[in-house]
């Protein structure tokens, strides 16, 4: 069985023969553990790969987005970085007056000439499960613009200029997702950090109103195209869960350790697929060996029904190389 047949078997509750593993690496390990990571990848290769965009044009992008110092993305959302490794975050919004501000975004219309040919060509010569290296994001997106604190006030009053920067947003979106659903990649890969660490971070009933309507659309036309829709998303999300499987989406990745696993089991395995984590807040830069085998296993018997379950895990700031190793070790076994 190759690896995407692996993971398609996986997210269809169709008994594989193994969980799929990914492991997700940010900048800061990769220059300061780079023995631990080759190791992970020769002794538990990903079962899930993300294809290059191989942009036709150049994105118009100022500096580096994981160097120290100010970095500008294709938007014209300009990010601090405060070191080398981290991504950073914005502290001028590029809508500070709505009147006078909003054609200082940039849409970034360069995302939509992807070499789709070029794409096919990585997707063909892989048997791992394809997503896309982008992500769309339109509460993030918002919150680079208009910088969060603003946008939350911005919620909260309704302006009408929101709404049309919202319906732009979303319609570049749309376009970029068609474009990618042309190729060969196996899914979308969605993305909005909705949680803090004990709620949600704005009101579900808002959630529902302004964000859920653009999700659907998203995962709709994925799947008019054949496509899987995943999605990554911080924090304590659980009032959401429900209004994602009612969406269709088909692999959620979350912080299961800011949640009650055992009840999110209880109501939502075999509806779902999980798509990791190991917890990073604590587990992975404070725990023991028993610790990371004993959190795997609390996954696995809390969500796994014959298949919904992806073995993923991030190695990002903080994290002991030996548990993120210990992570796949016991998955394995």
């Amino acid at each position: 069985m190759t690896s995407r047949e692996l993971v398609i078997k996986t997210l269809e509750f169709k008994q594989p023969e193994r969980v799929p593993r990914q492991l997700w690496t940010l900048p800061w390990s990769e220059n300061k553990y780079p023995d631990t990571i080759d190791e992970i990848h020769t002794l538990f290769p990903d079962d899930i790969v993300l294809a290059p965009p191989f942009y036709r044009e150049e994105l118009p992008v100022k500096g580096e987005m994981y160097k120290k110092g100010d970095y500008i993305d294709e938007w014209g959302c300009k990010f601090h970085n405060l070191e080398n490794g981290i991504h950073g975050e914005v502290k001028e919004p590029i809508i500070k007056n709505w009147q006078e501000d909003m054609d200082r975004v940039h849409i970034p219309v360069e995302r939509l000439t992807i070499d789709k040919k070029k794409i096919n060509d990585f997707c063909n010569n892989t048997d791992r499960f394809v997503l896309p290296d982008t992500l769309q994001r339109p509460f993030e997106r918002l919150q680079f613009i208009r910088r969060t604190d603003n946008l939350y006030i911005d919620l909260m009053e309704e302006p009408r200029q929101l709404e049309e920067l919202i319906g732009k947003i979303h319609n570049f979106y749309l376009a970029e997702i068609r474009e990618w659903c042309k190729t060969d990649v196996d899914g979308i890969f969605l993305m909005d950090d909705w949680g803090a660490q004990n709620n949600l971070l704005i009101n579900p009933r808002m959630w529902r109103e302004i964000f859920k309507p653009l999700y659907k659309e998203y995962i709709e036309l994925a799947h008019e195209h054949d496509k899987y829709a995943f999605m990554h998303s911080d924090g304590h999300i659980a009032a959401i869960i429900p209004d994602l499987i009612e969406l269709g989406l088909d692999a959620l990745n979350s912080q299961l350790f800011c949640m009650d696993i055992e009840e999110i089991g209880q109501k939502y395995a075999g509806k779902l697929t999980f798509w990791g984590e190991i917890d990073r807040q604590h587990l992975l830069p404070y725990g023991g060996k028993d610790d990371i085998d004993q959190a795997v296993k609390r996954v696995y018997n809390n969500l796994y029904r014959k298949g919904g379950v992806i073995a993923q895990c991030e190695f990002g700031p903080g994290a002991n190389p030996d548990n993120v190793l210990e992570v796949f070790r016991a998955w394995d076994s």
